[in-house]
């Protein structure tokens, strides 16, 4: 074998040996990304409870997400003042959307809405709900009250929400005015909130999102700033760099949040509405006035008005028949 001939040998030696690292390369890569997303559908699929239901009872028919108009009820829950067990809904949000046009209803409840409690038979404030029945007496009292079908639910405590904000590298809120806030930790620190955009972490979005006695607007103030953390949220998670925080976003929302959603619809979600961001959100407000009854405050909502919003919402959703609990 002449020198010429030994040199070609030696550089498709070579050649093979880095085409044979790339595979090995290759190889452990797609196998570590494989069992990094079963990782991720594991933890995120561990948040599906679908209560046993097929659809709503104010439902002829089941619906399909992102066929179908929908609705969703958003609870954040306050549960870790009783160790994990039903706590109160602090935040509750009946959100629909429409796929044909891409675009959402977002109504925020104030918590303190004096309603029937179904369990109880008794005129309490709506996050007691929760206390007494969990997400099923909840759910039944928001359907109630709007004479609307609720779809699908969103359970998402504190602590999963704080650590929702914190991975997607905090959220822009408009702070309306300048307020101090206690955060929710066991050992509370006053955070301090000026007018104009604020950048916000998890812990501080928490506490922006619950004020309620410095705001003037009491109830209606807070479900304000509510609606814009959601919307605050909802962009980032839309924003691109999104996508390379699913793994430890999947284990936040597995070990925090319960949901009658599949993974798959979310999945889907985001690449069929790729550009959809808090644009498309039309926020919607249940108008009523703070009372106080035999020495508790409430939130007492107007009766026209509810009906009108009822009305706007069964549009969205195509639900013009009178449900059961009206009739009766």
């Amino acid at each position: 074998m002449n020198r010429h001939d030994m040199k070609k040998r030696r550089k498709r030696l070579r050649l093979k040996r880095v085409f044979l690292s790339i595979g090995i390369l290759l190889t452990l890569a797609l196998g570590y990304m494989g069992y990094t997303l079963f990782q991720t559908y594991q933890a995120a699929s561990s948040t599906y409870n679908d209560m046993g239901r097929e659809k709503s009872k104010l439902r002829e028919e089941a619906v399909t997400f992102l066929k179908d108009p929908v609705s969703i009820l958003i609870m954040g829950v306050e549960d870790y003042s009783t160790g994990g067990a039903n706590g109160r809904s602090d935040t509750l949000m009946v959100a629909t959307f429409d796929p044909k046009t891409a675009k959402m209803q977002l109504l925020s409840i104030p918590r303190d809405t004096r309603v029937e409690i179904p369990e109880k038979g008794t005129l309490e404030k709506i996050n007691h709900a929760f206390a007494y029945g969990g997400k099923e007496e909840t759910i039944e009292t928001v359907e109630n009250l709007l004479d609307i079908p609720i779809d699908y639910y969103v359970t998402v405590n504190f602590e999963a929400f704080k650590s929702i904000v914190d991975e997607l590298g905090g959220i822009t809120v408009d702070v309306p005015f300048d307020f101090t806030q206690n955060s929710d930790d066991r050992v509370a620190e006053k955070l301090e909130f000026y007018e104009g955009p604020m950048e916000l972490d998890g812990r501080e979005a928490l506490a922006f999102a619950r004020m309620r006695k410095q705001d003037p607007l009491n109830d209606i103030g807070r479900n304000e700033r509510q609606k814009q953390v959601v919307q605050a949220v909802i962009d980032k998670l839309a924003s691109p760099g999104t996508l390379f925080k699913i793994d430890e976003l999947a284990d936040v929302v597995g070990d925090n949040v319960e949901t009658n959603l599949q993974v798959s619809d979310g999945i889907s979600f985001f690449k069929k509405y790729t550009s959809f961001n808090s644009s498309d959100i039309e926020t919607l407000t249940l108008e009523g006035t703070p009372e106080y009854i035999d020495g508790i405050s409430y939130f007492i909502y107007n009766e026209e008005e509810l009906e009108i919003l009822q009305d706007t919402l069964k549009n969205r959703l195509n639900h013009n028949k009178t449900s059961s609990s009206t009739e009766n």
